[in-house]
């Protein structure tokens, strides 16, 4: 026996040690902690702004693995002319939208939460549920595409092709478990790797650029091939640019990395005066980020989509072609021989795989600024580690129902990129109007008919992202309401105040017994508290000389899910004393405030009710969607599970 119980203590200890193991860290994300269940948040030094941007950067400079291929399919000789019109958008639009985000938004939430604010209730909530789940698509999506690209770069490689060949599906799955066990073992350790693949891939792809401009200088017929190539096949600039235009929307890849910029915005380190609420060193940092990302990509992108597209044959760019995927990997192979090449890979594998650390520090810093908050989501999802699991399974079944293949995932990469962006810069649009800037209005209304524009175009031409999105926004939404379900008896007031008329009354009735009135106001004549107390005493055989106080709870956004609540105490009519509270749902404010005045009196106090007319299955929806409607047994229940201890919990009477 007592083998047994040691047996059992120590498994008790260590899954104690497990637990508090994945719940650590909740504020390594440098986010705010919410809610009574929230720990307390540590301070948050950051690193610096340009540590933060490899971090991003193996994101958005890793699509080097693939964009010149892809340009090279969509555009042919057009590929430098498409990939201009592309650095203009990033550089003229993108840049700008990406900016002003990181001025309104400095806590990482994005575009998303400059939307939301525009939306109350339950539509606002909806409606951010539905972003959310578009950038669960980017962001999930880049974390699957990129581990594997990176698994066809590995099998692609002349040393390793029979070897690994029909592999692609088990290497993908296991890049993808490994950055998972990079993300448990800790945030700070990805920015390291990150810093260390982006240094050593720019340095490779300056190389292989330098390299190949000098073989398109030294071949003057490969230059004056693609011009002639070029007048034959579309005549004159003008209906060049006009193509180019209409092959934009499949370049749309190239846009990527903005998003992931600003959503790891809170781990830029800031000025030691800065505040949360006025974090200038932070958004300063940010926009020398995006910048810096933004030039650094537009100069790579213009120089590799001129090399790969001079040097490399059409049909290699083919499916099945050595190109296909992997345009600046061939060049390396080719002109600089078999070890450099191999370097390469092993470069663009490391980096591609790592694309996803970007993608999933975004999932892991803005899933838990909303849907926790919204009470659609357990309290774990504070937590960094119970989430990287959770990232890492769904990206497992994204990459099985995928095939682990590239081109497969394209269409709902970029759907998940375009929408975010279009929402970014409507988002930014209708700031820079209410702030009167009629200049930056205009021009961000451009940007934002421009992104639109693509956004359309990219799911005409590829409906399957939008099905993809729909099904995380389906997922989503549904995970999301019955989470909200499961936790809707649950206590959910994180503060309690007392004006000081409302302490006065709690003092005085504690001498006696304390009894309260749930009122629902509506005249709050005398004649309506007169009545009240009668009623009361009727349907619970009280005696007259019983005092009262009235409490009155006004219902603002029932949407809300967790929040403080201020009790005001009142006289009216020179008799009734009436405490007013504002919440989001009645019965949590109640519970609320009985408990509070338990635990400040000593005394157990008793409430009254009467019974709410009507279905009360229609009541308890009421009180789902709308903060009010079965409120007499919610309040009991809501007590019941904050109080296992019945003889300290507070007395429900319902008449």
């Amino acid at each position: 026996m007592a083998t047994t119980d040691h047996a059992r203590t120590r498994g008790t200890a260590g899954t104690s040690r497990l637990r508090a193991w994945m719940l650590e860290g909740l504020s390594d994300m440098g986010r705010t902690p919410q809610g009574p269940h929230a720990l307390p948040e540590p301070v948050h030094q950051g690193q610096r702004w340009w540590r933060v941007m490899c971090l991003t950067g193996v994101d958005y400079f890793s699509t080097l693995g693939y964009q010149p291929g892809i340009a090279a399919l969509a555009a042919g000789l057009l590929s430098p002319v498409a990939t201009i019109v592309l650095v203009i958008v990033t550089l003229a639009g993108a840049l700008p939208v990406y900016r002003r985000v990181a001025e309104e938004s400095p806590r990482g939430e994005g575009s998303i939460a400059m939307l939301e604010r525009l939306l109350s209730f339950w539509k606002g909530k909806l409606f951010v549920l539905t972003l959310l789940g578009f950038a669960a698509t980017d962001f999930l999506i880049t974390i699957t595409l990129s581990a594997a690209d990176a698994s066809t770069h590995l099998i692609e490689n002349p040393h390793l092709n029979s070897t690994l060949h029909n592999q692609q599906m088990l290497i993908t799955l296991i890049l993808v478990a490994l950055l998972g066990a990079v993300f448990l073992k800790g945030f700070l350790e990805a920015i390291g790797v990150a810093v260390v693949l982006v240094g050593i891939y720019l340095a490779l792809n300056t190389v292989v650029v330098i390299v190949g401009f000098w073989h398109v200088l030294t071949a003057g017929h490969v230059v004056t091939d693609w011009t002639n190539g070029l007048t034959a096949a579309h005549g004159n600039v003008f209906a060049m640019i006009g193509v180019s235009l209409l092959v934009f929307p499949k370049l749309a890849l190239g846009l990527s990395g903005f998003e992931t910029g600003v959503a790891v915005m809170p781990h830029v380190q800031g000025d030691p005066e800065d505040t949360e609420e006025n974090p200038k060193g932070r958004i300063r940092g940010t926009k020398k980020l995006l910048t810096t990302a933004a030039v650094i990509m537009s100069v790579f992108l213009i120089a590799t989509s001129f090399i790969t597209t001079l040097l490399i044959p059409e049909q290699e760019f083919q499916p099945g072609g050595k190109a296909n995927g992997r345009a600046l990997a061939y060049l390396a192979h080719e002109y600089l021989g078999g070890a450099f090449g191999t370097v390469y890979d092993v470069s663009t594998i490391a980096i591609l795989w790592f694309a996803g650390a970007s993608a999933m520090a975004g999932l892991l810093n803005l899933m838990p600024r909303y849907l926790p908050r919204y009470g659609m989501a357990p309290h774990w999802a504070r937590a960094v580690r119970p989430m990287v699991i959770v990232f890492t399974l769904v990206a497992f079944l994204v990459t099985w129902i995928f095939n682990a293949d590239v081109d497969a995932q394209g269409g709902a990469y970029a759907t998940g990129v375009l929408v975010l962006m279009s929402s970014a810069a409507i988002a930014v649009t209708i700031a820079a109007r209410r702030a009167q800037q009629r200049g930056w209005t205009i021009g961000f209304a451009v940007v934002s008919a421009v992104l639109l524009y693509v956004t359309v175009a990219n799911v005409i031409e590829r409906p399957d992202g939008v099905k993809i999105g729909a099904c995380f926004i389906a997922g989503i939404i549904l995970v999301s309401l019955l989470s909200r379900l499961a936790r809707a008896f649950e206590l959910r007031v994180t503060s309690v105040s007392l004006d000081d008329m409302a302490d006065r009354f709690v003092r005085d009735i504690a001498s006696r017994r304390i009894r309260f009135i749930a009122n629902e106001p509506d005249n709050r004549d005398k004649a309506e508290y007169r009545e009240k107390i009668e009623q009361i005493r009727a349907d619970n055989d009280l005696p007259a000389q019983e005092d009262f106080v009235f409490v009155e709870v006004t219902v603002l956004d029932p949407s809300e899910f967790e929040a403080g609540l201020t009790v005001r105490g009142e006289v009216l009519h020179g008799r009734y004393r009436v405490l007013t509270l504002e919440s989001s749902s009645i019965p949590n404010a109640l519970a609320a405030l009985l408990l509070y005045v338990r635990d400040r009196t000593g005394c157990t106090p008793h409430i009254y009710f009467e019974w709410t007319e009507g279905n009360p299955f229609t009541n308890f929806l009421r009180f789902f969607l709308f903060g009010q409607g079965e409120v007499a047994p919610v309040t009991r229940e809501v007590l019941r599970e904050a109080e296992p201890d019945r003889s300290r919990r507070p007395r429900v009477h319902v008449g």
